[in-house]
C-alpha cells in the first residue's frame, strides 16, 4: 500500500497511550485500521505481528526487572498457542468466503472491545476483590490454578487470533482472580511475555493466509516505537484514571457500533 502519514501518526498515538497506561495496543489499533478502510482480516493479521514486535521490547525490560513469572507464562502458552493454531485452521478452511469471515471478525471484535472497556473501568475494583479472597482454598490448590490458567490461555488464544485484541486488558484482569497476591508489575510483565509467542504464532498464521500488509506494518512500527518510548517517559505525568476511563468509553462506543450498528 502507499505511504500514509495518517497511519504513522496512528502508530505514534497508540504507542504513546500504551507507553503511558499499559492498555493493549490491539484494542486501539485494530479499530483505527478499520477506519482507514483496511479489510478486517488484513487488519487483524497485520496488527498481530505489530503487537508481537512492539511487545518484544516490553519483555526485555520486564525480564531485566524480574517482572516475569515464566511458569505462569508457560501454562498460559500451553493453552493459547494450540487454541491459536486451531482457530487459524478453522479460518483457513473457510477462507474462500472472505465476506463471511470479515463479518465474523468485525462482530467478534465488537464484543471483545465491549468486554475490554468494562475490564479497563473495573480493573482496580476487580483487583481488590481478588485480593480479598486470596486466602480461599481455591487459590491454594496449585493443580486447579494450573488447569484454569491453561483454560484462560485457550480463551485468549482464540480471541486474540480472531480479533487481535484481548491479550492485554482481558488477560491481565482474568489473571487477577487466579493470582491475586502476585504483584501487579509481575502480573503485567507475565502477560506481556505470554502475548509475544501468542501474537507471533497467530500473526505468522494470518500472514501465511495472505492477511498481512508489510508496508502497513512498517508504517505502524515507524510511529509506535518512538511513541512507546515517549509514553514511557511521561508515564505518571498525566492522571492514569482519566486516560483509562477515556479509552474505555471510546472502546465501548466502537465495540457497540461494530456489534449493533454494522
Amino acid at each position: 500500500m502507499d505511504f500514509q502519514i495518517g497511519l504513522v501518526i496512528a502508530g505514534i498515538v497508540v504507542g504513546f497511550i500504551v507507553g503511558m497506561t499499559g492498555v493493549g495496543g490491539g484494542s486501539l489499533m485494530t479499530p483505527i485500521l478499520l477506519y482507514f478502510g483496511i479489510p478486517p482480516t488484513k487488519a487483524v493479521g497485520t496488527d498481530l505481528l505489530y503487537a508481537a514486535f512492539t511487545k518484544m521490547g516490553g519483555v526485555y525490560v520486564h525480564n531485566k526487572k524480574k517482572n516475569i513469572n515464566w511458569t505462569i507464562t508457560g501454562w498460559l502458552s500451553l493453552g493459547s498457542v494450540p487454541a491459536a493454531l486451531l482457530t487459524l485452521w478453522i479460518l483457513d478452511i473457510y477462507k474462500t468466503d472472505v465476506t463471511a469471515i470479515n463479518k465474523v471478525i468485525k462482530y467478534s471484535l465488537g464484543w471483545a472491545l465491549l468486554f475490554t472497556s468494562v475490564a479497563i473501568v473495573f480493573k482496580t475494583k476487580l483487583l481488590v476483590l481478588s485480593q480479598k479472597h486470596a486466602g480461599d482454598k481455591f487459590h491454594k490448590e496449585s493443580v486447579t490454578q494450573n488447569v484454569l490458567t491453561v483454560g484462560i490461555g485457550v480463551l485468549l488464544g482464540a480471541t486474540v487470533t480472531l480479533t487481535s485484541i484481548g491479550a492485554g486488558a482481558l488477560g491481565t484482569v482474568t489473571l487477577f482472580f487466579l493470582y491475586p497476591l502476585l504483584p501487579t508489575p509481575r502480573l503485567v510483565g507475565t502477560e506481556i511475555a505470554h502475548a509475544v509467542p501468542l501474537t507471533l504464532v497467530a500473526g505468522i498464521g494470518h500472514a501465511s493466509m495472505g492477511n498481512l500488509d508489510l508496508a502497513l506494518l512498517a508504517q505502524l512500527l515507524m510511529g509506535s516505537l518512538p511513541g512507546i518510548y515517549l509514553g514511557s517517559i511521561l508515564s505518571g505525568k498525566v492522571p492514569d484514571l482519566l486516560l483509562r476511563n477515556a479509552i474505555a468509553i471510546m472502546l465501548f462506543f466502537v465495540g457497540y457500533k461494530l456489534v449493533f450498528a454494522s
